[in-house]
């Protein structure tokens, strides 16, 4: 009985890690693409970033 507890939490702490993983993955997609938008969209006469910090 011990040995299948174990192996059910085993698969449900790696299901969740793999859940984390997969959300991390799609924020990083969402911030490069806001990222290539802001910096081809920029303004055409300042030099500066496009970004305040």
């Amino acid at each position: 009985m011990v040995p299948l507890l174990l192996v059910l939490l085993l698969a449900l702490l790696l299901f969740g890690v793999g859940f984390a993983v997969k959300a991390l993955w799609w924020i990083a997609v969402i911030v490069l693409v806001v990222w290539l938008i802001g910096f081809v969209a920029r303004p055409k006469g300042s030099t500066g970033r496009w970004y305040r910090w």
